[in-house]
């Protein structure tokens, strides 16, 4: 888990202008330890595991965790911001029976067999959506799952990073500094290990703790809701034209400099794949921008730029070859102001557009965050915000609870999302 990630994770999560309280924690699990306040875990219980780097000792932990027993607590971590993609760099899993596991992914990169022993069991992961992808690379997927930062979200805990909940619901602490380091570094320093295996060391008592807390809010099943559809969700297709997600993009708006952003883009994705480094290492964001907007004529004035100056004259060339190669381009190649998407505008533009529209967003709006308040959980975990902007934008018809429900679920709405907001679109929708 990056430190990107974990510092998302433990933001506040509340809507707007709410004072949501976090919920009694439940007690921690009895381990032989009397927690009267907050105790630093700074062990895994059965010390460091050795990493495992060959067939014959994945072949042991296969057999371990075959003949183990219960939930797999899984976890990966990648070298995000070194490295070029999200591959993963270490997997940690722990099973009751098998213990702790650590796999080097890079000399075992396919954990099929691994993937195949446990693939009834319900796997325990910390926010998912993060790690599945780079799991299902190497041959780690799941067929169910229970996610305790879903879960924290759900039962309304206001911080859901796995430090903060294993405090808050667990009553330990985990060290959490090596978060952010580059996990592709070989050989893996022993205080990171003993970081990635605390990762996964409470990661089963967390999610039994917050079943016990979900049942009692009568939340469990919109929750194992929830974990159904990640687990069952494909694979996200790549992005179409990536380069137009180029951090300070909305300073461009000529065709021309948006062809000069596509071709520096593109140009620094092929040379950061090639050395397997972050394309932010290659060239940063800001200095593309920049390119593009003054549309150097030469090395010398790209070398004024910021970004640039550090440069040394072949990189130079190489970058000014790009801009030139964007402004030679006829005007039949650029690239157009903005790719048109299926669905509503933005919804700054609904009032001139469409008043009625924007009258049923704002009633919709205001009831989705009197129910999350209720109900005590973010609005975006109680229905998905794109899915009331499209109903509201075109609304079923005849409009009637089922053709909203059924609206809804071609959104990718749950049963039990459905069941709730449903009859505050119809009031919302009716206006």
């Amino acid at each position: 888990m990056t430190d990107a990630q974990e510092t998302a994770a433990d933001h506040p999560l509340r809507t707007p202008g709410s004072q949501r309280q976090q919920p009694p924690a439940p007690q921690p699990p009895e381990n032989g330890v009397a927690v009267e306040g907050p105790t630093p875990l700074l062990e895994p219980r059965d010390g460091i595991p050795p990493v495992i780097a060959d067939a014959d000792a994945l072949a042991e932990v296969v057999a371990g965790f075959a003949a183990g027993t219960g939930p797999v607590a899984v976890d990966a971590e990648r070298a995000s911001g070194y490295r070029y993609g999200q591959r993963a760099y270490l997997v940690q899993l722990r099973r009751a029976g098998a213990g702790s596991a650590l796999i080097d992914p890079v000399a075992c990169p396919d954990l099929s067999a691994l993937g195949e022993v446990i693939t009834g069991a319900e796997w325990v992961l910390h926010a998912a959506t993060q790690d599945l992808p780079c799991l299902r690379e190497i041959g780690l997927v799941p067929t169910r799952i229970f996610d305790t930062e879903l879960a924290g979200r759900l039962a309304g805990y206001p911080r859901v990073g796995l430090g903060a909940m294993v405090e808050n619901v667990l009553g330990f602490v985990l060290e959490k500094g090596h978060s952010a380091v580059d996990w592709s570094t070989r050989p893996l320093p022993e205080p990171w290990l003993r970081y990635a295996a605390l990762d996964v060391e409470l990661l089963v008592d967390l999610r039994d703790a917050l079943e016990k807390e979900l049942d009692r809010q009568g939340k469990l099943d919109w929750a194992r809701q929830d974990f159904a559809a990640i687990a069952a969700a494909p694979p996200t297709p790549p992005r179409k034209d990536p380069w137009r997600r180029t951090s300070g993009m909305h300073k461009v708006r000529r065709r021309r400099q948006m062809a000069v952003v596509r071709e520096l883009w593109q140009t620094r994705d092929r040379i950061a794949q090639r050395r397997d480094i972050s394309p932010g290492k290659v060239l940063g964001d800001a200095a593309i921008v920049e390119a593009a907007l003054a549309l150097p004529t030469n090395t010398a004035a790209l070398a004024q730029l910021s970004g640039f100056g550090r440069v040394g004259r072949r990189q130079l060339e190489h970058w000014q070859s790009a801009v030139d190669r964007a402004k030679a381009l006829p005007e039949s190649a650029l690239p157009g102001p903005g790719q048109s998407t299926a669905g509503p505008p933005p919804p700054r533009a609904w009032a001139d557009k469409d008043p009625a529209a924007a009258a049923r967003l704002s009633a919709a709006r205001a009831g989705v965050s009197a129910l999350a308040e209720r109900l005590n959980m973010p609005q975006e975990n109680l229905i998905s915000p794109d899915a009331v902007r499209r109903v509201c934008w075109e609304p079923p018809t005849p409009l009637t609870p089922e053709s909203i429900g059924t609206a809804l679920a071609g959104h990718g709405a749950r049963a039990w999302q459905i069941e709730q907001v449903t009859p505050l679109l119809v009031s919302a929708l009716s206006q």
